[in-house]
């Protein structure tokens, strides 16, 4: 492992890193066999969803189902919704995912009944291990639980728990644990507040 050159800004040592070792990280065998046929199977499924009317959604959950998901009654999935892996999805009944959120599921994700997450939201259940040259892929779990909303645009990221009935406000970037019944914000998000309806019942 050798030290990357210093900068021409003469940067001191103590931020020099070692160089990674992209040969050896493409070599690295990132899926199995079994994966590798299904997202090619996959690529030309994911059309029967992509080109499907908006009120389909019996039609996309059987889709999904076929594939490996595990679609939860009356859940509703949007025709542009990308479902990366959905061998490696669970939608609770009731459940939303609405148009162009993007479910990077390379590890399992969990969205939990009658939950809801909204327009361009990017769940990402795959990182790095960035403590190795080579740069390992991961594929930490991610769970939103029953009844939490996630708003429009935000990161969800990998290996988070979004507890039941919290609520992600819009944009916000999650990198830690959401407790249940809580309202988060922000880049990193942060506890702002508590569900409305749990100050009311508190009232």
């Amino acid at each position: 492992m050798r030290p990357v050159e210093p900068a021409s800004n003469n940067a001191p040592a103590a931020f020099q890193v070692p160089q990674l070792d992209v040969a050896g990280n493409r070599a690295a065998r990132k899926y199995s066999r079994r994966e590798q046929a299904m997202r090619a199977l996959w690529s030309f499924g994911r059309w029967l969803i992509i080109l499907s009317p908006h009120p389909c959604h019996a039609w996309r959950r059987t889709v999904l189902r076929l594939f490996g998901a595990r679609v939860g009654n009356q859940a509703r999935v949007h025709s542009s919704t990308v479902v990366f892996m959905p061998w490696n999805f669970e939608l609770g009944e009731w459940a939303a995912v609405g148009p162009e959120v993007f479910i990077y599921s390379l590890g399992k994700v969990r969205i939990g009944r009658r939950a809801t997450v909204s327009y361009r939201t990017h769940v990402c259940a795959g990182t790095h291990d960035f403590t190795d040259p080579t740069l390992p892929l991961l594929k930490p779990a991610i769970t939103i639980g029953d009844d939490a909303w996630v708003g429009t645009d935000a990161f969800i990221g990998p290996g988070i728990t979004v507890g039941q009935g919290a609520i992600v406000a819009a944009r916000a970037v999650v990198v830690k644990d959401v407790e249940p019944y809580t309202l988060v914000g922000g880049h990193p998000a942060q506890k702002i507040g508590v569900h409305p309806g749990l100050r009311k019942r508190r009232g």
